[in-house]
């Protein structure tokens, strides 16, 4: 990976911790790459930018990730795993996977812009991928609850017999900022 296709939005130093001094929250903003698919596989299809070691806390995290232009831009929610990976490799690359609730498409290539709100939990090992499987689902709920306690439940999948405020006017479902 080139390192100018990983940009944080704070000093040269990213900071460990999602809330800058300015109170504002992290984000990083990278190409999305191809991985091993393991997230697909398992359910879950990521987002996957390579990150520097240490630049932020290894966890997991409930954020947005926006897609598009500066000028028309989409955003989702995001259960959002930042680190290594325990359960399946020693010593990894550290990597930011974020799982776009909702979202179905290939972002291979594209641009986006992660922002990190509240860390979920620590990142762990676990026995197997049945444990793990279990813990994401429990991890999605989770984000999904913080969205709507956090005011972003427009941003989420409508389910039947609700109605989403926030819709782009061109019909497709998604709010645009």
């Amino acid at each position: 990976m080139k390192k100018e296709s990983t940009k944080w939005n704070a000093t040269s130093r990213p900071p460990r911790s999602p809330r800058h001094q300015n109170g504002g929250y992290f984000q990083i903003t990278g190409v999305v790459e191809h991985g091993d698919q393991r997230g697909r596989l398992l359910g879950f299809p990521t987002a996957n930018i390579a990150i520097p070691q240490g630049g932020v806390n290894d966890g997991v995290w409930a954020g947005t990730v926006h897609l598009g232009s500066q000028f028309r831009r989409s955003i989702y929610v995001a259960a959002v795993s930042v680190g290594d990976r325990p359960t399946y490799y020693s010593r990894g690359q550290s990597l930011l996977e974020a799982n776009l609730l909702d979202y179905s498409g290939d972002l291979y290539g594209q641009t986006v812009v992660v922002t990190l709100r509240t860390l979920i939990r620590p990142q762990r090992k676990f026995a197997g991928t049945p444990e793990l499987v279990d813990k994401i689902q429990e991890d999605v709920a989770r984000v999904r609850s913080w969205a709507v306690g956090e005011g972003l439940g427009g941003y989420l999948r409508e389910e039947e017999g609700t109605s989403n405020s926030l819709s782009n006017p061109s019909g497709a479902g998604r709010p645009f900022l």
